[in-house]
């Protein structure tokens, strides 16, 4: 193959990845109003560490598992945040009673719709 149709080639798997990174943004998001719903914490160490397991099991290379394992943390990371930021916004909505608001608005969440 040539330098750009590998280059084509990972633009298409970026493509790809960018799919399937929302949609596990919207699960984690989904998991978020359970946990709020039934008054679990969004940080669960012990779920994490399953993931990790799964990612390490499911690994065949050529990336090594410590190297996998990181990309997952940071993905982790910020479907944590995604979670804690919407559960944030969810609860000023509620604090805020429809016509008796300040007429402030909630933070932007650089979350794109």
């Amino acid at each position: 193959m040539t330098l750009e149709e590998l280059r084509d080639q990972i633009d298409a798997l970026d493509r790809q990845l960018v799919e399937l990174l929302s949609e596990r943004a919207r699960a984690a998001l989904m998991i978020g109003h359970l946990k709020a719903a039934t008054a679990l914490p969004v940080y669960e160490p012990a779920r994490e560490k399953v993931i990790y397991a799964n990612v390490r099991a499911a690994n065949k290379g050529p990336l090594p598992d410590i190297e996998l394992t990181h990309i997952y943390e940071r993905i982790i990371d910020v479907m944590r945040a995604l979670q804690r930021n919407e559960l944030a916004s969810e609860r000023n909505a509620q604090a805020v009673a429809p016509g008796h608001g300040t007429g402030a608005q909630a933070p932007e969440t650089g979350i794109k719709q």
